[in-house]
C-alpha cells in the first residue's frame, strides 16, 4: 500500500509537521499565494498522482479564510490526481452555529460540511466538536476525537486529585466535564460534578452570565472544563462564582484556544486562575500564551 502524503494549511503547520513525522515522513510541498486584492490561491508543488493524501487545517481565526484555503487544497489535490484526500480539522470552526437560534439565521456548520464533502473529501476527522449531534450531518466517514484525556493526564502531574472537583461552566457541557473526570480520577472514585448555570443573551454576541452554582466548592481546587473559549466570559464568570462560594483556587481545561483580540491579556491579568490548560488545535496564540505562566499548551499530534 502506498504511504500517505501529508499537507498542512497555514493554520496548522506545527501539527502537520508533528503528525507527518510520527508517520515517518515530511510534509508535502505546497504554497499559498496572496494577491493584492485579498484573494488567495493554493498550489501543490510535488507529484501526488495516485497518492493518498491528507490535509490538516484548523478552521480558526481568520476563520473564513481558513475555510477557503481548505477548500482550495481539496480542489488542487483532486485536480493533481490524488488517489484520495482525507481531511483532519483539529478545530472545526463554525461548529457552534449548528442550529437556528433565531428566525432567519443560516446554519453555518451545515454549509461548511456540505462544502468539504462536495469537494471530494473521503473522510473528516476533528477534535472535540462542539456538539456531537453535528456528526449526523456528515455523509462521509467522520471521526470526533477527544483531547480531554490528554489535558486530564497532564494536569494530574501537578494538581492533587484528592482535593479537586471537576465542573462544567454551563449546563450544556456536563457530559464533556464527565469525560474529563473519568480520565482525571482514573483508578479512583470520581466525586459528583459541580455545575454552573449560565444565562445567555441570544440577541448579543459572547454575552452570558453565570447565575448559580450547584455543588459545594468550599476549600476545594476546581477544574472547569470546556471545549472552546473565545471571549473568555463564560470561564471568567464561572471562576469568580466558584471563588465567591469558597473555592481555594480555579484551573481550566479548554481544548480549543479560539481567543478573540485582547482576550489572552484579559484572562492573564484577571488573577482568577491558578492554571489554564489548552491544546495546540489552534496554533495562532502560541507566542502570546507563553507571555503568561498560567497558560499551558499541550500538543495533539499523538491523537492523530
Amino acid at each position: 500500500m502506498q504511504s500517505m502524503t501529508y499537507f498542512a494549511g497555514n493554520a496548522s503547520p506545527k501539527v502537520g509537521e508533528a503528525v507527518s513525522a510520527r508517520h515517518g515522513g515530511t510534509l508535502g510541498k505546497s504554497e499559498l499565494v496572496r494577491f493584492a486584492n485579498s484573494e488567495i490561491k493554493v498550489r501543490i508543488l510535488q507529484e501526488v498522482t495516485d497518492t493518498p493524501c491528507v490535509i490538516i487545517q484548523s478552521l480558526s481565526n481568520p476563520t473564513s479564510e481558513r475555510v477557503l484555503e481548505l477548500a482550495f487544497y481539496l480542489d488542487a489535490l483532486r485536480r493533481e490526481g490524488a488517489a484520495s484526500v482525507d481531511v483532519i480539522i483539529p478545530y472545526l470552526g463554525y461548529a457552534r452555529q449548528n442550529i437556528q437560534h433565531l428566525p432567519g439565521e443560516c446554519v453555518s456548520a451545515h454549509v461548511i460540511i456540505s462544502l468539504i464533502e462536495s469537494l471530494g473529501a473521503r473522510s473528516v476527522t476533528t477534535i472535540d466538536i462542539h456538539d456531537e449531534a453535528t456528526a449526523g450531518v456528515f455523509t462521509v466517514p467522520f471521526t470526533n476525537l477527544s483531547a480531554l484525556p490528554l489535558l486530564a493526564h497532564e494536569m494530574k502531574k501537578t494538581i492533587a486529585v484528592e482535593h479537586t472537583l471537576v465542573g462544567s461552566p454551563d449546563q450544556g457541557g456536563v457530559e464533556r466535564a464527565r469525560g474529563f473526570a473519568e480520565a482525571f480520577y482514573e483508578g479512583g472514585t470520581a466525586p459528583d460534578l459541580i455545575v454552573i448555570e449560565k444565562k445567555r443573551n441570544l440577541e448579543g454576541v459572547h454575552d452570558s452570565q453565570a447565575v448559580e452554582l450547584y455543588g459545594d466548592v468550599t476549600g476545594k481546587d476546581i477544574i472547569l472544563v470546556d471545549d472552546v473559549a473565545t471571549s473568555g466570559g463564560t470561564m471568567l464568570h464561572a471562576a469568580q462564582l466558584c471563588l465567591d462560594k469558597g473555592a481555594r483556587q480555579v484551573y481550566t481545561a479548554v481544548v480549543h484556544a479560539d481567543f478573540g483580540e485582547g482576550i489572552i491579556e484579559k484572562i492573564g491579568n484577571a488573577k482568577l486562575f491558578q492554571g489554564w490548560y489548552t491544546t495546540n488545535t489552534i496554533e495562532e496564540p502560541s507566542k502570546k500564551l507563553k507571555a503568561y505562566p498560567l497558560f499551558h499548551q499541550i500538543g495533539i499530534d499523538s491523537l492523530l
